[in-house]
């Protein structure tokens, strides 16, 4: 009973709420392939179409690591309960998100790269303040970026500038899609901490 209970979700929680971060790989591994197909059942027929699985599951899981401290735990099913809720909350933040692009005249793709070859190029609506802007805002990321260790940056490089999908990723950087998730979620949250600080 006593080698069981480390790898319990209670335990896995209490050790990652402690700093533990191979606790944190061990639920998302725990929980990922479930979670998966839930997000699948939950999104609508045209998210399915645009929306990559994999991209819902990152932000939920980064959401999780973020708001941990928030979670009760009442029963065994009670962590998958929660990460459900959050994924609803994601799915209809990226609905909204995707409606209010749509509503604007635009919808939003992939741009064209090495492995998206048939995306568009990108067009630049090019107003001086608005090219302003946009230097500023591209000079702060890769400030940012050069904080990080270089496999947190080269994650986030593949997977949210190249928009590779998390096989291309896991096959460039001959691991795991589970390692390679947890890498996308530790870099995201220390990208998001550091722009935090930086406001």
């Amino acid at each position: 009973m006593g080698a069981t209970s480390s790898t319990s979700t209670f335990d896995l929680v209490q050790r990652f709420r402690g700093g533990d971060d191979t606790a944190f790989s061990q639920l998302f591994k725990k929980y990922r392939p479930r979670l998966a197909v839930l997000i699948r059942y939950k999104l609508s027929e045209s998210l399915r179409e645009r929306i990559e699985v994999d991209d819902i599951l990152q932000e939920v899981f980064l959401e999780a690591t973020r708001d941990i401290g928030t979670f009760t735990y009442r029963s065994p099913g009670s962590f998958m309960s929660w990460l459900s809720r959050i994924a609803d909350h994601v799915i209809s933040d990226e609905a909204r998100m995707r409606a209010r692009v749509k509503r604007d005249g635009g919808e939003q793709v992939r741009f064209r790269s090495e492995s998206n070859p048939a995306g568009p190029e990108p067009v630049d609506p090019a107003t001086p303040s608005r090219t302003l802007l946009q230097t500023e805002r591209a000079a702060r990321l890769h400030a940012m970026l050069e904080t990080l260790p270089p496999n947190y940056r080269d994650v986030i490089l593949m997977a949210k500038i190249e928009g590779l999908s998390m096989e291309e990723i896991a096959q460039r950087m001959q691991r795991s899609r589970e390692a390679v998730s947890v890498l996308l979620c530790r870099a995201l949250q220390r990208l998001r901490a550091f722009r935090e600080s930086d406001v």
